[in-house]
């Protein structure tokens, strides 16, 4: 049952941020990039921020609350979270950053595959399957995509949205603490997932730690990965917050489409080389 995420007004200016669930970066850096560019030229008609008019026109009700959370955390983006992220990119080398994004991409597959299967996608979901299986073993726990070269390639699934895909609207924005932007759909949908995470059972047997660890790790891991289109935001937009808004909507719904046209064949793409 298709539907369409509510999509970025003509003359609002486009957004998104480092701390929100894990996107495609070259997706969101794109979208950040173009949102710099258009905030600048697009800013005189917008209706100003606050007002009824503009609350009406992007779907933020609660602009007012989403804006003093989003200035938190950008306090703590600014003294910590950039600060980390730079760190942990000049520091370790890029030979040791690739395998532990990987390893963090694998250990979320289950959560894919769950997806794969609620949006009646077979063949996605058994690409997904496979590259578990193959990154587990031949790729040593996760740390090396070999499933790639394999002809199995990488995905994104949450279920945002498959909430999307049956028909499930984005409801009204939200600016959620740590998380970053989101709506009433793609929250309900990150408490979802944390439900098809197995990890998220570690902590009944008292290993908090573990998905403690491993969110930190990925926020630094996808915080370094947009360093630059961020910066650009923040240097260049008049209205940063409305930037990342209109950019997390535009990648949303890039997603939701590329999910919706993905028909890929039944066999292998090594089945024809």
């Amino acid at each position: 049952m298709p539907t369409t995420a509510e999509p970025a007004p003509a003359t609002a200016p486009p957004a998104a941020s480092h701390l929100a669930k894990p996107l495609p970066a070259r997706h969101l850096a794109t979208a950040l990039l173009l949102a710099a560019a258009l905030s600048v030229s697009a800013c005189g008609s917008t209706p100003p921020p606050g007002s009824v008019a503009q609350a009406e026109n992007v779907n933020d009700p609660i602009e007012g609350t989403n804006r003093f959370l989003y200035r938190i955390n950008d306090g703590l983006d600014t003294y910590v979270f950039r600060p980390v992220a730079v760190a942990y990119r000049d520091v370790v080398p890029g030979g040791v950053r690739r395998p532990i994004h990987n390893l963090l991409s694998n250990l979320g597959s289950p959560v894919i595959f769950a997806n794969d299967v609620l949006e009646a996608k077979p063949r996605r979901a058994g690409d997904t399957m496979m590259r578990f299986l193959i990154n587990s073993t031949a790729g040593v726990a996760g740390l090396f995509d070999v499933a790639t070269d394999l002809g199995y390639p990488a995905h994104s699934a949450d279920l945002g949205v498959t909430l999307a895909l049956w028909g499930v609207g984005d409801g009204p924005y939200l600016f959620l603490p740590l998380l970053g932007p989101s709506s009433v759909r793609d929250a309900s949908g990150f408490a979802g997932d944390a439900v098809f995470n197995p990890l998220t059972y570690a902590t009944y047997g008292g290993s908090a730690a573990v998905n403690g660890a491993r969110f930190g790790v990925g926020a630094v891991d996808t915080r370094s990965r947009l360093i630059e289109p961020i910066d650009e935001v923040k240097r260049t937009a008049l209205d940063p917050y409305a930037t990342f808004r209109s950019a997390y909507r535009q990648n949303r719904q890039f997603t939701i489409e590329e999910t919706r046209n993905d028909r890929r064949a039944t066999v292998p793409a090594w089945f024809n080389r």
